[in-house]
């Protein structure tokens, strides 16, 4: 995630606090000046960090604080705090008009931000909310950026409005919102064209969309790894054409994540989604408590929870619950818990939301998440070089079988012999520990989530 090494920093500050059983004024503003270095390095805006920093000094300085119990989780808490207030403090959806009125939603910013596949990933979280919503393809420059919203569109079923790339896109657009309404639309989502820099020619185009279209939101996608310019940019076309959110992509990559602390406090613009991947299911609501949550450490359940209620299916996860319940555990198991992983975004994305598990969270250091993904491709192929009789039966799995799955898979046989040992320790752990499988029953994937951790080999 963009912030790994932001919250490293911070975890190792905020380590050396609780190490303190009194805190005097001198180890605040040292540790002050330590968060203040992590957040400049994370690039965040110089003038917010200045006020970041002020704030949390003037409530972590005070006879409370110092003589309470436990000083160093106070400040922590503060920093927390702080932090979310600096984001946005409240979740911000994505605004419409009343009842059954027609909203126009304009997407823009530079190219190469992943703006038309953001808009392909907003048109599906809509559907899924019960809006009927209707793409166009108004980026007329960029080769092939009216193909690909229509195959976006069609793997989120969801209509492409386009009329080619000889037309002016604010026709286009009105022709789409004509389109909308003779057609029961109730959101018109417009994929503007981008450019490699700001210039007036784009900013002239999309004013004219605007006036041509009644345009009831503008929403802003800027590219995390741009850092700072990804500030800039949102401030200029705040002031050029004014915008009404900001989706913010690439936050799961290797950056510093500088704007995702920044943008708020310096357009005053909330952040509606954060980007996680380039799966078209891989956007998620911006919820400031719960980034700063990430940010510190404390992991991020709720989020946790919910991608596991969207993505994992909830027969499949029931079936699976029982078998571990009555101990029919095989194979077949091990590659159910890695599918359903992998449609919540695999190990690290997960690991990354539990408390404790993300980087500088202490208390799994030495679990390498990227070697633990590529371990478990690994069984993967292995199981998938075994039969289905195999799979469901692993008492066959002989000296001969075990050579010939190992070079169907291109692995050693020591790593199956591995595997399958792995499997005969967690049978007998789960044998002995029969009540530690699965949530409640009834609750929404909650038996998913007892068995998506237990089974998986790593």
């Amino acid at each position: 995630m963009a912030f790994d090494s932001l919250s490293e920093k911070l975890q190792n500050v905020f380590k050396n606090l609780r190490s303190k059983g009194k805190l005097t004024e001198d180890d605040v503003k040292a540790a002050l000046k330590e968060v203040k270095m992590a957040l400049l390095e994370a690039d965040v805006n110089f003038k917010v960090v200045k006020q970041f920093t002020k704030s949390v000094q003037e409530r972590a300085i005070g006879q409370d604080v110092m003589n309470g119990l436990n000083p160093g989780q106070m400040v922590i808490k503060i920093v927390n705090e702080e932090m979310i207030k600096l984001m946005g403090s409240e979740t911000t959806e994505i605004a419409f008009r009343p009842g059954k009125e027609l909203t126009v939603i304009m997407m823009v910013g530079l190219q190469g931000t992943g703006k038309t596949t953001t808009t392909a990933k907003i048109a599906g979280k809509l559907k899924s909310k019960g809006k009927k919503s209707l793409l166009v393809a108004c980026d007329v420059y960029r080769p092939a950026a009216i193909e690909q919203l229509k195959i976006n569109g069609e793997k989120q079923g969801v209509e492409v409005f386009s009329m080619g790339d000889k037309n002016k896109p604010a026709d286009i657009a009105k022709a789409a919102v004509e389109h909308a309404k003779k057609n029961d639309f109730n959101v018109v989502i417009i994929d503007t064209a981008g450019r490699l820099h700001i210039d007036e020619d784009m900013m002239a185009e999309l004013i004219e969309i605007k006036e041509a279209t009644d345009v009831f939101q503008t929403i802003l996608v800027v590219d995390a790894m741009t850092g700072q310019d990804a500030v800039n940019v949102a401030g200029t076309f705040d002031e050029k054409i004014g915008i009404d959110g900001v989706v913010i992509t690439k936050l799961d990559g290797d950056t510093r994540g500088g704007a995702a602390l920044s943008i708020r406090a310096v357009t005053g613009k909330p952040i509606l989604y954060a980007g996680m991947g380039e799966k078209l299911s891989d956007l998620e609501q911006f919820y400031p408590e719960r980034m700063a949550s990430r940010i510190l450490g404390m992991g991020d359940v709720l989020s946790m929870i919910e991608k596991a209620q969207e993505n994992i299916d909830e027969e499949q996860a029931k079936k699976l619950e029982q078998k571990m319940r009555k101990n029919e555990f095989d194979f077949e198991m091990y590659l159910d818990s890695m599918s359903q992983m992998k449609k919540m975004g695999g190990l690290s994305s997960v690991m990354g939301m539990m408390p404790g598990m993300g980087i500088g969270g202490g208390k799994m250091p030495d679990i390498d998440t990227d070697e633990a993904e590529k371990g478990m491709a690994r069984t993967e192929a292995i199981i998938y070089s075994m039969t289905p009789e195999e799979r469901r039966n692993p008492k066959l799995l002989n000296p001969s079988r075990k050579a010939r799955i190992a070079r169907g898979a291109g692995v050693d046989v020591s790593e199956v012999n591995r595997l399958v040992k792995q499997f005969e320790q967690t049978k007998k752990f789960m044998k002995q520990m029969p009540g530690m499988m699965g949530g409640k029953k009834g609750r929404r994937g909650g038996g998913g989530l007892g068995g998506l951790f237990k089974g998986l080999p790593f």
